[in-house]
């Protein structure tokens, strides 16, 4: 048998591609009990992994920023509920290095609680919406040589309602699977990052796709004179707001229509560097308690930005070692993990459009709070995003940040 390959890829793939579905024989053991009606607990499940969720987010974006000179773009929420979707068929210290690189303290916060905050989380980004288009899910797809654990499968399907399908892999596949990952994204991302290979052994497939339009849409964009060719958006309307003179830079929330919100922070030129060294979680929750309803002539480029990235060469604290993958299969005992990720964000004056796949590649080891003091405006003041600005994308009900980035160049695609 030639070498063993492992793939785990965050790209919108339906289960029904190749192969009939493993059989369901037996419940988890590792699955925690099934959470009571979100109506009658006094703290959602998913209360329990957002915060790590973004910590991990600003912990990531300032290793890619210190390496990238223009936008940068990725799903927090993608990677990590790909990563922890791992954990599930991980063994001991792997388990443990994955879930604690993912910013979790184990002692504070059992296994079994991240595992269920993973569903909880899962489950309400997946619920139906007239205002929002939220789309969330994952298949995956073994080998026909391989005998998976029952125990991984039935968790996998409780916690991240994954379904298991046996698969011939091939170039055909892989050919199935990019045009499954193009609609899955509504064509957000086109192909896969990464390569099938004829000795593949399993690929993971999960989705993020997100699409609403704005509460207050913007004018029609005005494109800019040569060499710009910047098309930028104008209104004037009532945004929460603020001026934070400690970080300066100007913070401003744009909200959806429905259980969404931007948040654009644009930092004083040449304040870029000293903004991102200090982001922390710390600092996104002073700025949403501070923010206050201005009017504003609001000036924004329309824009497209995208990211894609080989996460095992920044993630080093959890892709750096040999891996025990042993609870999804005995063979992937002594696996080397790799990742990259691919992220496309479109801001529009009509809304917002976003996708993102990530793939994860195992290969066995032979084979080598203080309040601010901020600034209050009580006229109509010019906000002009002519500058690079971040760009927070979050879902409101569970409070999960779901794509993180830069904008350098608005027109860069």
């Amino acid at each position: 048998m030639g070498p063993a390959l492992l793939w785990l890829l965050g790209a919108g793939i339906v289960a029904s591609i190749h192969g009939q579905p493993f059989p369901s024989l037996e419940k988890s053991p590792k699955v925690p009990p099934a959470p009571q009606d979100q109506l009658s607990e006094p703290t959602p499940a998913h209360h329990s992994v957002t915060p790590a969720i973004t910590s991990f987010a600003l912990h990531l974006y300032k290793q890619l920023a210190a390496e990238a000179t223009g936008n940068i773009c990725f799903s927090p929420v993608g990677v990590s509920a790909a990563l922890a979707l791992l954990s599930l068929g991980a063994q001991a210290d792997t388990t443990t290095r994955i879930l604690e690189g993912l910013g979790f303290n184990l002692t504070e916060t059992p296994q079994a609680d991240i595992y269920r905050g993973f569903r909880s989380l899962l489950s309400t980004l997946g619920q139906p919406s007239p205002k929002l288009e939220l789309k969330v899910g994952t298949s995956l797809f073994l080998s026909q040589q391989l005998k998976p654990r029952q125990s991984f499968l039935d968790a996998a399907r409780e916690l991240y309602g994954a379904l298991a399908f046996a698969a011939n892999f091939s170039d055909a596949a892989g050919r199935r699977m990019e045009a499954f990952v193009r609609k899955r994204t509504y064509g957000r991302v086109a192909g896969i990052p990464g390569l099938l290979h004829d000795d593949t052994l399993l690929v993971l497939l999960n989705y993020v796709f997100f699409k609403a339009k704005w509460k207050h849409p913007f004018s029609r964009p005005h494109p800019q004179k040569p060499p710009l060719r910047v098309s930028t958006m104008h209104q004037q309307e009532m945004h929460r707001f603020l001026y934070d003179p400690e970080l300066a830079c100007t913070v401003l929330q744009l909200d959806f229509s429905g259980h969404a919100r931007a948040l654009l922070v644009l930092p004083d030129p040449g304040k870029m560097g000293q903004l991102e060294a200090a982001l922390r979680p710390e600092t996104l929750t002073k700025w949403g308690q501070s923010l206050v309803p201005s009017l504003l002539d609001l000036h924004l480029p329309r824009f497209s930005i995208s990211g894609m990235y080989n996460l095992g060469d920044v993630l080093t604290h959890i892709f750096n070692l040999e891996a025990d993958l042993s609870g999804i299969e005995g063979q992937l005992n002594q696996t080397i993990l790799r990742m990259s990720h691919k992220a496309v964000l479109d801001m529009t004056e009509r809304g917002t459009d976003a996708g993102v796949a990530s793939s994860l590649l195992s290969q066995p080891w032979a084979l080598n709070n203080a309040p601010l003091a901020l600034s209050a405006i009580s006229s109509a003041p010019l906000v002009h995003f002519n500058r690079p600005f971040l760009v927070f994308l979050w879902e409101m009900t569970t409070q999960s940040l779901l794509f993180l980035g830069k904008v350098a160049n608005p027109t860069a695609g």
